[in-house]
């Protein structure tokens, strides 16, 4: 039984960890409890992966790219938050994702939300021209400025 219960789990983690991407988590909780014991931010994407034009070029241009994973990777806890349409997500996810997205009031994707390590919420943000080098300032300006 214990075998069962831990390839469901390891079934589970694998597909969240798939539809969110490398390096992204889709388990909110977990990244949550993550982020408070390792005293970094999180930042959460909003998106609509296979649909939305903006999240998928700020995907191109900022998420994919070295610069952003190797900040992200070192300073903080990422979370994809994902409304396909074209795929579809396990049942809990969903339910998570929508829930998330009530709580933060997501209006449009993509929405880029930063949560300092405790979980308070920091700032709102989005798409920005320029590709993954000012993004990343972007983010280390909020979150030196929440630190003040």
């Amino acid at each position: 039984m214990k075998t069962l219960i831990r390839t469901i789990a390891l079934v589970a983690l694998t597909s969240a960890v798939a539809f969110a991407g490398e390096g992204w988590s889709a388990d909110f909780k977990a990244a949550s409890e993550q982020a408070k014991t390792e005293g970094k931010y999180m930042l959460l994407d909003f998106s609509g992966s296979d649909w939305c034009g903006w999240c998928i070029k700020l995907n191109k241009e900022v998420f994919s790219q070295t610069e952003f994973k190797t900040y992200a990777q070192e300073n903080l806890v990422t979370v994809k938050l994902d409304f396909p349409r074209r795929k579809e997500l396990p049942e809990e996810t969903k339910k998570q994702n929508q829930e998330l997205a009530q709580k933060y009031k997501i209006r449009g994707y993509p929405t880029v939300i930063v949560l300092s390590p405790e979980g308070e919420l920091v700032e709102r943000t989005g798409y920005r021209r320029g590709g993954a080098e000012p993004y990343v300032q972007h983010i280390k300006d909020i979150i030196a400025a929440h630190q003040k």
